[in-house]
């Protein structure tokens, strides 16, 4: 039957070439996912993506997110390096923002570099400075992209270290946002302490293992209407930003309303002016509402909205009617985010403008005893910040709430490390509630000790005055007390 001989031989010959053909077909797949992967990677933790391809994830130092951070980068990845070689015991404690900046984030690269100053300066303090205690702490940068777009791949990764790399405390994590807010109740879930450095809007509160080590929007609005009041101003508008992602702004404009009219002789002139800066349209609004307030003539303005909002507003304010009418524009610590060139832009318009800050270098002149003098030396001229980065002036305060927050979860780790449980994320975030007395944290913006919901208490502000050089200057200190 020689048909069917052949017909077997070729039946064997097909099922070869099938299997070969599959295996082949196999290797290709797997090949072109390793192409993928490897060409998608920027370094371990660290991925590529999003149409401009960002660089987000975590990294201990190996990976420098953008150019103008490498030196502070290099120098976290020296003592990290040099801690884990040295077999000390260690936690880590990442430093969680976007890095990787786009014209629509309200952050600056200068102040970005400046928290990620102030936080290896932190580090450095607890690992062997003047702080130096157990658990030392590990540093990663944890790039969660423009805007946090890529927050939820960034918290997967940071999740994903938790045992691995005893990650015990997110820090930073960025302005007042949805996606940071999102960002930050996932951690929380996951067992992680964390604690905001730049995060002020009043509504965020109540967060198992959260603390925050900068003044809310309802202290600044307080502060504010303290400081106006007393130089006996009379009328005031607020401009609103209604975005609905700006938490900073919503809670801002409520918070200050309600503030000012407090005692006789103050009064909003008329409901809040809004524009909405997620629309297209919002310099176009601004336009038409810096001609509007001609009609109203109050003494103040008060900006609830973002720093890089606000030079357009002052742009469009200086080319009013009723040039004969001079405004004064306060608005709250969201400046500290500005370039220099947008700040020196801003101040040359003939708007005196005057906003409530995070901290300042200065702040403590008249009150020595309400701050830890080696912190606040640390940011003076000729302290380490000078020493360690001299191209970089830090009066935003920025660098000095960083630092804050990474000593805050520092603290917490030492003080869980001296109790009977292991240190993790759920330990640490309990010591928050017990800094308190002896255990307060000696930050650069005062002594720190917080409430149960979260927030520091009796958290001074410092009122600061954009000048014609476009440069902060400390106007006061506004403290709880009056």
């Amino acid at each position: 039957m020689p048909g069917r001989r052949i017909s077997l031989l070729t039946v064997k010959r097909t099922a070869t070439a099938a299997v070969v053909l599959a295996v082949l077909a196999g290797a290709s797949i797997l090949l072109w996912d390793w192409h993928t992967e490897r060409s998608s990677r920027c370094a371990d933790g660290v991925v590529r993506m999003g149409p401009t391809d960002e660089c987000v994830g975590v990294t201990d130092g190996t990976y420098v997110f953008r150019k103008h951070l490498q030196r502070v980068t290099e120098r976290i990845k020296e003592e990290n390096d040099r801690l884990v070689k040295g077999g000390e015991p260690y936690v880590s404690v990442a430093y969680l923002t976007s890095f990787t900046l786009g014209e629509a984030d309200s952050n600056s690269a200068e102040s970005v570099r400046h928290e990620l100053q102030g936080a290896y300066l932190a580090q450095q303090r607890s690992n062997r400075g003047d702080l130096k205690g157990v658990p030392r702490i590990r540093l990663l940068i944890a790039n969660s992209g423009s805007e946090s777009r890529h927050w939820e791949h960034t918290v997967d990764e940071l999740v994903a270290r938790k045992e691995t790399e005893r990650l015990v405390a997110v820090v930073g994590l960025g302005p007042s946002t949805t996606p940071n807010l999102t960002a930050l109740k996932r951690l929380s879930k996951e067992g992680l302490a964390t604690v905001a450095s730049t995060m002020t809007a009043t509504n965020i509160r109540d967060i198992e293992g959260f603390a925050r080590v900068v003044p809310t929007n309802r202290d600044e609005a307080r502060a504010a209407a303290a400081y106006l009041r007393r130089k006996k101003v009379g009328t005031a508008v607020v401009v609103r930003d209604v975005a609905r992602e700006n938490l900073y702004a919503r809670t801002l404009s409520r918070d200050f309303t309600e503030e000012f009219p407090r005692g006789d002789g103050h009064r909003m002139v008329t409901e809040p002016r809004t524009f909405d800066s997620s629309k297209a349209v919002w310099e176009t609004e601004l336009t038409f509402i810096a001609q509007q307030l001609c009609q109203y003539r109050s003494e103040v303005v008060y900006f609830a909205g973002r720093g890089k909002h606000l030079t357009h507003f002052i742009q469009r304010l200086s080319n009013r009617p009723c040039t004969d009418w001079t405004f004064t524009v306060m608005t709250g610590d969201d400046t500290t985010n500005l370039t220099r060139r947008e700040l020196d832009e801003a101040a040359k318009r003939g708007i005196r403008v005057l906003y409530t800050g995070l901290a300042h270098p200065d702040m403590w002149t008249d009150r020595p005893d309400r701050v830890s003098r080696p912190s606040i030396l640390a940011f003076q001229e000729g302290g380490s910040m000078d020493e360690w980065f001299p191209s970089d002036r830090h009066e935003d305060g920025q660098a000095m709430t960083a630092h804050d927050a990474v000593l805050t979860a520092a603290t917490g780790a030492q003080m869980a490390d001296g109790g009977e449980a292991e240190v993790t994320g759920e330990t640490v975030g309990a010591m928050f509630r017990q800094m308190h007395g002896e255990q307060r944290v000696p930050g650069a913006s005062g002594f720190l000790s917080f409430r149960n919901d979260g927030n520091p208490v009796e958290k001074a502000v410092p009122i600061l005055e954009l000048k014609p050089d476009g440069n902060p200057v400390f106007v006061e200190a506004i403290f709880p007390e009056g």
